[in-house]
């Protein structure tokens, strides 16, 4: 593995430096006589960590597999992604696992952790084997439903205390399913006027309050999956007031994309959970700047052709996001005031501590070289294309701050100058 030495790079704070890589881990911070790649005008930032990620594998390869959603995630300057369990079969034995997390590790492009299924088959009825999937190989922490709520509470209060013994965590898809039965978008005028089901707030914000107060009843961690109400914000902001161990994140487009997208009937903007109005957008964005959102997890979400480019009631709900999340991160928090070192926590720090994956989401001296390097100078207009098997992008067409010009992982370039590079 040759040295790498990144010259002129600012870091999080401010400060210039050079970085010195050597045999995959940060040698030294500071000032280098040496020559290396010229990085001035970048932002050195720890690579990025997604707690939300779809990628299809098994059972589900022509919307996405490993190899296309880790290039994707390369792209967007992650180092490491945490795989959902709604794959074929479901993510609830070691085997399933331990096949997802080596996959990962034969494309090399990131880090693969695989996320386990709160319940077996995510049918609601009975606790997956979370223990065994706990001491698998790939050593599981996180336990998720995602695509289905965890409806019955007893069920979430065993799953709570199931990951407590090894301070795992559940990720809650919040939607009460009595309350959301053929919702096809946000509840509100705009749904009745087009004539398409409605998605109320309550149906997510009543399964976050419930699922906080098991949170604290059980002492153990509960993270919450796509914020999208502000609603929902202040169940947050409650929950955290008391003490309660309680974790939220947001999505790239629920920050900038609103229901009025839906007029024009377009499935790529089907989602679950719905984009919601212009004053949920709002809060949501202060909740991220005020630290009562604690990360933005992409949620990305591929589709085939086939599921996606359809009329609006029969299509799949879901968007990609991967590629894009970085700029709009940049414009909803750097463009309004926020500073990089925030930015740092939110893209990586935070969402690497949810994950438990401590050698993700820092730079310092000694440990492993994971970093993503932006210029935030740099202005795109998106396109529909990406790394990505799928093309329902919600961002083409929109112009976005920001182009990830180096991601580096585990000591090695993933993305050069802009271009995805081959792992030998």
């Amino acid at each position: 593995m040759k040295p790498i030495i990144l010259k002129d790079a600012t870091l999080p704070n401010g400060d210039g430096a050079d970085i010195e890589i050597v045999e995959g881990r940060i040698a030294t911070i500071g000032k280098s006589s040496a020559s290396g790649i010229d990085c001035a005008g970048l932002r050195v930032l720890p690579g990025f960590v997604d707690v939300h990620t779809h990628l299809r594998e098994p059972g589900f390869e022509a919307s996405e597999t490993i190899e296309s959603g880790s290039k994707s995630a390369a792209a967007g300057g992650y180092t490491a992604v945490m795989a959902m369990a709604n794959t074929f079969p479901v993510t609830d034995s070691a085997e399933v696992a331990d096949f997802i997390l080596d996959a990962g590790i034969k494309v090399g492009l990131v880090e693969v952790q695989p996320i386990g299924s709160v319940t077996k088959g995510l049918r609601g009825e009975q606790l997956s084997d979370i223990s065994g999937l706990a001491s698998a190989r790939s050593k599981v922490r996180m336990f998720s439903d995602d695509g289905v709520c965890v409806f019955d509470e007893n069920l979430m209060r065993e799953a709570l205390l199931a990951v407590k013994q090894f301070n795992g965590v559940i990720a809650q898809h919040a939607q009460d399913p009595t309350l959301t039965v053929g919702a096809q978008m946000n509840a509100g005028a705009l749904a009745t006027e087009l004539g398409l089901a409605g998605w109320p707030n309550a149906a997510e914000e009543s399964i976050i309050e419930r699922d906080a107060l098991l949170a604290e009843a059980t002492g153990s961690r509960l993270h919450v999956c796509h914020l999208t109400t502000a609603g929902a914000v202040e169940v947050v902001r409650w929950a955290k007031k008391r003490g309660i161990n309680i974790t939220a994140e947001v999505t790239p487009h629920h920050l900038i994309l609103t229901e009025d997208l839906v007029r024009s009937y377009d499935p790529v903007y089907k989602v679950n959970p719905p984009l919601r109005t212009r004053e949920d957008t709002i809060a949501l964005r202060q909740a991220l700047l005020d630290g009562t959102i604690d990360v933005l997890g992409t949620d990305h979400a591929p589709h085939s052709a086939e599921k996606k480019e359809c009329e609006w009631q029969n299509a799949a709900f879901g968007m990609v996001g991967l590629e894009h999340a970085a700029s709009v991160l940049q414009e909803v928090l750097i463009e309004n005031g926020g500073d990089w070192e925030q930015f740092a926590q939110i893209l990586s720090t935070k969402p690497a501590d949810i994950a438990s994956l401590s050698h993700q989401g820092r730079i310092e001296v000694g440990a492993i070289a994971n970093l993503a390097l932006i210029d935030p100078s740099a202005s795109r207009l998106i396109t529909s294309e990406t790394q990505s098997k799928s093309t329902n992008n919600p961002f083409a067409g929109i112009s976005l701050p920001g182009q990830v010009v180096h991601t580096i992982y585990q000591g090695r370039f993933t993305v050069l100058n802009s271009q995805l590079q081959e792992i030998k």
